[in-house]
């Protein structure tokens, strides 16, 4: 059926609400919640939300967005309607600034018109769908029913894509030339694999229906492979000649303001990019010094380039095997678990653990990344182990920390099992929040004594706040990919290969890279203001629980939340 954007206005416009704001906020809530869930059907297996169905595909026509912001703008303004000034100390406080801060991002985030350019070799639809196939239910009738209904339609998805993509060349929207090559190496991969080893075998290869993997191996073979090869095909054919040289997406129509509205979004931070590159920057030299004192403190070095060359020769802080690299992490982690109880009050109910990547992804420009635990599941650290040679023993303790204890585990699986939360917050993800949590994870883990390895005392800060200089450095002070490599590699934390896929990084995702140290040093600045103002009544594992107890909200309501809490305390 056609969905009008009139109609879609005029229907979200006049909804029959019960008396109070709370209660219209929560009819609101619902609805967006319903909604999201209807038009991305897989989501629910990234936030950890139980479905009935296991059915759908998202609908990624440009009509079917148009409908949607139609919607969106008809919840925007509803939602500007409801007064918020009832909701301090109650749930729908944070119901209130979810719904805000992810409709004002997303309605902002439209002049990108990422749809149109949307090869991506960090999170796009390639590397999405192999780990919804691998979640899809299977073991009943319904189950494969639904897998086979969901898997009949991802052709479909994967040409409409292809379409979309041409659309974006003739409106003067492409990915860069650098991240397209990356991408089509990750979908050669996946091609090379066969169809045995396809991931999209996944939900066959779970279930003892000769039937259904019959079914589930016909698809593959007959629709979801040839569609692959055809957006290959297009890719290397045809895309790759049009696609933009140039990594900043200024190079796009109306790329400046498209930069200014994904640092938005992902910081939830009203800043500029130039006050963004200004306190990178500041904090950069603030921890360079701190790298050069503990340099000489421990090798009696005082100048920042050789301390860091002589961590980078150091035979100790070198790995030789794949295995390694995977048993060192999955040391870390266990051991890092026993010592939370100690810091926290809440902890994961789940546990976590460390798995590679698969081949098909292996060396593609993937880096590390956490997987959200599904159903009573536990959650995956899912580790890089391509060139472990040059991978650091140091580097590799603050990326376990990063990623299970204290970091992404910990705070996620918390805000999964929090109760009393309408449900719409399960759907509110910000990289201010989750990764500045992270990146404060790697200096805690020093107070908490984790880190093993003296690299790692100084790896810790010659890294950090250089993602607020680097990416407004590429997307809108003409830095080159040269001169990003070396502002990157002079940290020590990425071998040369590593510094190239970090730029195709940022190209593809303007203003993320910026969202670790803004979200980190607004927590830090909490911190420092509670245990000021709270003397001998601060408690660490207090601290902690109040940031942590409202899931992921913008950087601006945890601001708010802890200064009340402060308050309160004093």
């Amino acid at each position: 059926m056609k969905y009008s954007l009139l109609s879609a206005l005029l229907v979200c416009a006049t909804p029959v609400f019960a008396d109070g704001n709370d209660d219209r906020l929560n009819d609101l809530g619902d609805r967006y919640y319903d909604a999201v869930l209807d038009r991305i059907p897989h989501i629910n297996y990234f936030v950890g939300i139980e479905v009935d169905d296991h059915n759908g595909m998202f609908d990624n026509s440009l009509s079917a967005l148009e409908a949607w912001n139609g919607r969106e703008d008809a919840w925007y303004a509803e939602l500007m309607s409801i007064d918020a000034g009832g909701f301090a100390g109650k749930s729908e406080w944070v119901t209130y600034g979810a719904l805000k801060e992810q409709l004002e991002a997303n309605i902002g985030l439209r002049v990108c018109r990422s749809e149109l350019w949307g090869v991506d070799q960090m999170s796009g639809w390639h590397l999405t769908y192999p780990r919804v196939a691998q979640s899809q239910p299977v073991g009943s009738k319904k189950a494969r029913q639904d897998a086979i209904l969901r898997w009949s339609q991802f052709a479909n998805f994967i040409d409409t894509e292809r379409a979309n993509l041409q659309t974006g060349v003739e409106q003067g929207y492409t990915s860069p030339k650098s991240v397209t090559n990356l991408v089509i190496g990750q979908m050669s991969k996946l091609l090379d694999v066969g169809v045995d080893d396809s991931p999209f075998m996944s939900p066959a290869d779970r279930d003892d229906d000769e039937n259904f993997t019959r079914t589930i191996r016909r698809i593959v073979t007959n629709e979801i492979n040839p569609a692959l090869q055809r957006y290959r095909d297009y890719l290397v054919n045809e895309y790759l000649d049009e696609a933009r040289v140039a990594i900043s997406v200024t190079a796009n129509p109306d790329g400046l303001d498209c930069y200014r509205a994904s640092l938005r979004s992902y910081t939830t931070l009203k800043r500029s990019p130039e006050s963004v590159f200004e306190l990178g920057s500041k904090t950069v030299a603030a921890n360079r010094q701190r790298v050069i004192e503990l340099g000489k403190k421990q090798y009696d070095l005082d100048d920042f380039e050789e301390i860091i060359g002589h961590i980078q020769d150091d035979p100790d802080n070198r790995f030789e095997t794949r295995e390694e690299v995977l048993e060192f992490s999955r040391q870390m982690v266990a051991r890092t678990e026993g010592l939370m109880p100690r810091w926290f009050g809440a902890l994961p109910k789940r546990p976590v653990i460390v798995d590679p990547y698969p081949a098909y992804q292996d060396g593609t420009g993937v880096s590390s990344r956490y997987e959200v635990p599904n159903g009573d599941e536990p959650g995956v650290y899912r580790i890089n182990l391509f060139e472990p040679e040059n991978q650091k023993r140091g580097g590799a303790e603050i990326t376990a920390v990063h990623e299970a204890y204290p970091g992404h585990h910990l705070q996620i699986a918390i805000a999964m099992d929090l109760e009393g939360l309408h449900p719409v917050t399960k759907l509110a993800f910000n990289s201010g929040f989750v990764e500045g949590w992270a990146r404060y994870s790697e200096a805690l883990a020093e107070e908490m004594g984790l880190y093993q390895t003296d690299t790692a005392l100084i790896s810790r800060r010659a890294w950090p706040a250089r993602g607020m200089v680097v990416d407004p450095g590429i997307h809108i002070m003409g830095w080159s990919r040269e001169q990003a490599i070396e502002f990157m590699n002079e940290s020590g934390r990425f071998s040369p290969e590593r510094g190239r896929q970090m730029v195709d990084r940022i190209a593809i995702l303007p203003g993320q890279l910026t969202a670790y140290d803004s979200g980190a040093l607004e927590m830090f600045a909490l911190r420092e203001q509670a245990e000021k103002e709270l003397g001998d009544a601060f408690d660490i594992r207090e601290f902690h629980d109040r940031l942590l107890e409202n899931g992921t909200i913008p950087l601006w309501m945890m601001r708010e939340h802890m200064e009340s809490w402060i308050a309160s305390k004093k």
